[in-house]
């Protein structure tokens, strides 16, 4: 199947800035990440595609080739159509993130492998509910988790096979000549070291389970989906090795009365027939508390406030979002007979007959004056 356009995988246009292209890749790696559609091959093919497509475009050198000669100014191995050509694997994919994410005590959505081969401890996954209001102002968490450490008494010796350099290397005659290649040593996982005294209840690595409490800080402005990761909290790593990754992901819990839209929020205010004739100034829930809004008189069902400012923070630093109030003119179901009298009484008054004109928007208008 022929490569589709990276521009046209990740949405931009060709004039794209870097930070448009992040932005792009960072929504496409949220919605299609393996943990949010787990067993989901489509969705996994996507988010390789769009990784695919992040490594080219966010690389100078790269991009520029690809803009001159398109997909075959790559072969296989050569940083571009990575997957299918031996490239990029999922490890290589996750190690990104600590670009997309800011880096940090956060690098994103996994680790790639630990330098010059050598294994590290497996990661450890966790997830973390959020309210609204935590993530409006950023939280710290203290989490609760079952690692693998290194059992107390454990003791290491050198790697008798690699001589503690980690690395074993080959010599093959050929027929161009000796070729001399290096490889990571089986015995000690390419850490030098094997174990020489293993406490009695550990595994064949010497390591034991614990329960830790690993206090977290999470960032304002995450969102649903998104996946954190804190270095070297994970398990420990086989003969000493670097521990592996903690990987935290966020879950959103929806707000009773507030609905997300990225930094927007929403709100639906129901107002009576006769605020919305007279006016009023009613009182709204915030995400940082309550806010009072006035209600013109003559207000139409429809109308859209903003609270400048009043969403939520970027988790990219670009600012705060607002809250938009939608006004809903509640009509009553039923009424005492005086209240029927004295609606009737004006029924055919000039005032009560709907008169729209051109400063009354449509609803279309309405809805791209909320989105601008």
């Amino acid at each position: 199947m022929a490569k589709r356009d990276y521009y046209e995988v990740l949405g931009v246009p060709k004039s794209a800035s870097k930070d448009d292209i992040k932005k792009a890749y960072r929504k496409l790696a949220i919605q299609y990440h393996p943990d949010k559609n787990p067993g989901d091959t489509t969705s996994e093919e996507k988010f390789k595609e769009a990784a695919e497509a992040y490594e080219i475009l966010s690389n100078d050198e790269k991009r520029q080739k690809y803009d001159r000669f398109g997909h075959q100014a790559f072969g296989p191995g050569q940083g571009g159509g990575g997957f299918s050509g031996g490239g990029m694997s999922m490890e290589d994919i996750f190690s990104q993130f600590g670009d997309i994410f800011g880096g940090g005590g956060f690098g994103g959505f996994g680790g790639g492998g630990f330098g010059g081969g050598q294994a590290r401890g497996s990661n450890l996954r966790v997830k973390v509910k959020l309210t609204l209001e935590e993530i409006a102002t950023g939280v710290e968490k203290k989490l609760r988790i079952n690692k693998k450490v290194a059992a107390e008494g454990l003791t290491y010796k050198t790697c008798p096979i690699c001589r503690g350099s980690g690395q074993v290397t080959r010599i093959a005659n050929t027929i161009l000549g000796q070729m001399r290649t290096a490889s990571v040593c089986t015995s000690c996982s390419g850490s030098g070291k094997v174990v020489d005294k293993r406490p009695a209840g550990t595994d064949a690595s010497g390591l034991s389970d614990k329960e830790e409490v690993v206090s977290l800080k999470i960032p304002a402005g995450v969102v649903d989906g998104m996946q954190l990761r804190v270095g070297g909290q994970g398990n420990a790593g086989p003969n000493g090795a670097p521990n592996g990754d903690l990987l935290v992901l966020i879950e959103e819990i929806p707000h009773a009365e507030l609905k997300r839209e990225g930094e927007n929020l929403h709100y639906d205010l129901y107002i009576s027939f006769i605020d919305a004739v007279l006016g009023n100034s009613v009182e709204v829930p915030t995400v940082s508390g309550k806010a009072r809004v006035k209600i013109e008189p003559g207000v139409q069902s429809g109308k859209i406030l903003r609270l400048k400012g009043k969403g939520l923070p970027s988790i990219e630093g670009y600012g705060q979002g607002d809250q938009l109030i939608h006004i809903n003119v509640w009509t009553p179901k039923s009424l005492s007979a005086e209240e029927q009298r004295i609606l009737e009484g004006l029924r055919n008054s000039d005032s009560f007959k709907p008169q729209p004109n051109h400063h009354d928007k449509s609803f279309f208008e309405k809805v791209k004056e909320m989105f601008s």
